[in-house]
């Protein structure tokens, strides 16, 4: 399975593909390759680059999606379509009765406010609120992931220090960071999701609207706290404080969280394999209608849980 995926920040630039390498020439001349193969996404952050139509030709025969953006956030996903016309799933997705897409969305966003409490813990284990955020991810109150988003922004405002800190998609700083490392964990998704054949309009829980990929929203949920927690790193270790520019340098050190090492019931692998397995198994429990099959991911043997 490919994994790479390219960012492509040339503030003018030609990218096309030549004898199965995708090549990408900067206004200076200077051209740089990649074997298109081993490609999972291609990331475009650049204001003028020039898209020869034989690349998105190739970019569908490898199952590779196009993230093109604008001021670093996705405004165009261009997705191949051979890899998610499996009909026996398709039609198995769409008969899945209600009760057990219920249940689907409950497993995921249970992972999801656990591996916020696990990471907040990590954070900051004496924090004041921890228990507070413990108490509500582990329950079953239907408000249960809004209620455990505002604990859990607030303990990663308070590790990093950030006053006033909001978590906006509009709302600058600290949020364009976050934002653009999920940009790149919605491409990863979004390429497991059509090489298991799934389709990534076919949700569980985020809202149906045109030209929206609701699924891989879904099953990116519970993997938002890498990126969090990648972004914290950063801001940490990496840059002086204040400094939030989206350059060449953090685009390189964002897009590597796929690469980490997680724990996946009771085995470590890469990132990028645990989202593929947790995908084949979200598949598996749509072609069987055994929910019990769909296996989110919770870092139950990572070093979040020490």
């Amino acid at each position: 399975m490919s994994y790479h995926i390219i960012n492509i920040d040339s503030p003018r630039c030609s990218i096309s593909c030549r004898q199965g390498q995708l090549t990408c020439i900067d206004e200076d001349g200077r051209t740089k390759q990649a074997p298109l193969e081993d490609v999972a996404a291609i990331v475009i952050t650049s204001f003028s680059a020039q898209l020869h139509s034989h690349l998105l030709l190739e970019a569908a025969k490898h199952g590779v999606a196009l993230v093109i953006c604008e001021r670093f956030q996705p405004v165009s996903l261009l997705l191949p379509a051979n890899r998610s016309s499996d009909t026996l799933l398709t039609k198995a997705a769409l008969s899945l009765e209600r009760k057990k897409v219920d249940v689907l969305w409950r497993k995921t966003l249970d992972a999801k406010c656990l591996n916020q409490t696990l990471y907040a813990e990590f954070l900051v284990p004496e924090h004041a609120k921890l228990d507070v955020l413990r108490k509500r991810a582990l329950g079953k109150a239907q408000s249960k992931e809004g209620t455990c988003a505002r604990y859990y922004w607030g303990i990663f405002a308070d590790a990093l220090g950030l006053k006033d800190f909001k978590r906006a998609r509009d709302g600058g700083g600290v949020n364009d960071l976050l934002n653009f490392g999920y940009a790149v964990l919605l491409s990863l998704t979004l390429q497991k999701l059509l090489a298991c054949g799934l389709d990534p309009t076919l949700g569980i829980s985020h809202e149906v609207r045109e030209r929206s990929t609701p699924l891989a929203y879904d099953i990116m949920e519970p993997f938002r706290p890498c990126v969090d927690s990648r972004v914290a790193r950063w801001l940490m270790e990496e840059v002086e404080a204040g400094d939030y520019r989206i350059d060449g340098r953090f685009r390189h050190y964002i897009t590597e969280f796929i690469l980490e090492r997680v724990g996946y019931l009771g085995l470590e692998m890469d990132l990028k394999n645990c989202l593929e397995s947790v995908v084949r198994s979200f598949r598996s429990a749509v072609l069987t209608g055994q929910t019990r099959s769909y296996k989110p991911w919770t870092p139950s043997n990572s070093k979040w849980a020490g």
